[in-house]
């Protein structure tokens, strides 16, 4: 592992010792004073990446905690599709599928989960807690399953029911909070530090951003190189925030010359960090982030995203950017990604292909681009959605003749 120099607030600049602080900048409080994790990255002490580790974990050299420490599930080194049908569709040279859906608990989540896990280890927890809308609630209960904690979850009472029954099959404690998103992770936060559990909500914990970097490492290493722009979905930031930090390091290591422009995607009725970053550009406060969130996508559903600072911030140093998009093009890109892809992404996971379209019909993407999407979630998180926008299929008679009437028309 790379042991961290220490962890610096995004918004004073105060540096702190490593494993000093949890979650926070005393002196910002939260949101503002969101923690990156530092490190000298002359000082590399172990390969990178660790080719015969087939995890995240093959990236020990730039993470804050070891192996040793790992739970015993797998998280990362998810597949990297080509996707030429998309790709000459579309106008692109190249299109690459990143299916972060691939995980023990079918999402990205697990990537910034294992991480949280080792830390908490390493740091002598003794349980764990969360506040989601759904995927990383999921993920901290199979993990924390996996390496025998104790798990109390959040989430708000319109979460999804087949995300609900992860939880409860994995045996974790679940609130369901009569409100919303924000609203369990306020109280999560403050129950947390009632009975001491160590939080891995996302925004909060600068673990997550450690974990949830490593798909940039992946995706860097598959194609050889980074592409021009990569395309993923957010909703409270933590996500996005981590592959741009990512990429980041690889260029401060040495490891790439450039970094590729990341585009955040969000619903237009959930965009508190798209208009946090138009104001950041025109030199206004990025704080209060914080307006109603309506969406059919819920994993990205979030009014007042608590990883809004890294996520304005890293994503302007990519020299990328954010774009909205409507309901109806989330529906549409799930079914698309799914006839085009074989992949079947939950609304949110499917957004970064409704957020390329918009990007390349402003031109902020090039048809000459390298570009990577990455999927988030399964649509088997949430198939209602999809369910609500195709037809059900024919009931038929057990016999051939109905088949044939139906084949034939």
């Amino acid at each position: 592992m790379a042991e961290p120099l220490g962890v610096r607030c995004l918004s004073c600049g105060q540096e702190y010792a490593p494993w000093s602080l949890d979650y926070f900048c005393p002196s910002c409080g939260f949101p503002a004073g969101s923690l990156e994790v530092l490190y000298d990255y002359r000082k590399l002490s172990a390969p990178f990446p660790k080719t015969e580790k087939l995890s995240l974990w093959r990236y020990e050299a730039l993470l804050p905690v070891g192996e040793d420490f790992a739970p015993p599930l797998r998280a990362g080194f998810t597949p990297l599709y080509p996707a030429s049908k998309l790709a000459q569709e579309l106008g692109l040279r190249e299109l690459w599928i990143k299916d972060d859906a691939l995980h023990p608990t079918g999402s990205c989540k697990d990537r910034g989960t294992a991480v949280v896990v080792a830390a908490a280890k390493k740091l002598g927890r003794k349980a764990l807690s969360c506040a989601s809308t759904g995927n990383a609630a999921a993920s901290l209960a199979g993990f924390a399953a996996a390496s025998g904690f104790p798990c109390y979850i959040f989430v708000p009472k319109a979460a999804p029911r087949p995300k609900i029954a992860q939880l409860v099959a994995f045996g974790a404690r679940v609130f369901r909070v009569d409100g919303s998103y924000d609203q369990a992770f306020a109280l999560a936060l403050v129950a947390s530090q009632e009975f001491g559990w160590y939080n891995r909500s996302d925004g909060l914990n600068p673990m997550v951003v450690e974990g949830n970097k490593t798909v940039s490492f992946e995706i860097w290493e598959g194609l050889g190189d980074v592409p021009e722009a990569v395309v993923v979905a957010a909703g409270d930031g933590a996500v996005v925030a981590g592959v741009c930090k990512g990429f980041l390091e690889l260029k401060r290591a040495g490891f790439a010359e450039r970094v590729p422009k990341v585009f955040g995607v969000q619903a237009e009725g959930a965009a508190a960090i798209a208009h946090a970053f138009s104001r950041f550009l025109s030199g206004e406060p990025i704080l209060p982030a914080e307006e109603p969130a309506e969406t059919i996508a819920d994993s990205i559903c979030v009014g007042k995203p608590a990883a809004v600072i890294p996520a304005v911030k890293y994503v302007a140093e990519t020299g990328g950017g954010y774009v909205t998009v409507r309901d109806p093009d989330l529906l549409g890109a799930s079914l698309d990604l799914a006839r085009k892809t074989g992949i079947f992404a939950e609304p949110s996971g499917a957004a970064p292909l409704a957020g390329l379209r918009k990007l390349l019909a402003e031109g902020r993407i090039e048809p000459g681009d390298r570009v990577v999407l990455i999927v988030t979630g399964s649509g088997l998180k949430d198939p209602s959605s999809i369910l609500r926008e195709v037809p059900e299929p024919p009931t038929i008679p057990p016999h051939l003749e109905a088949v044939s009437e139906v084949v034939r028309g």
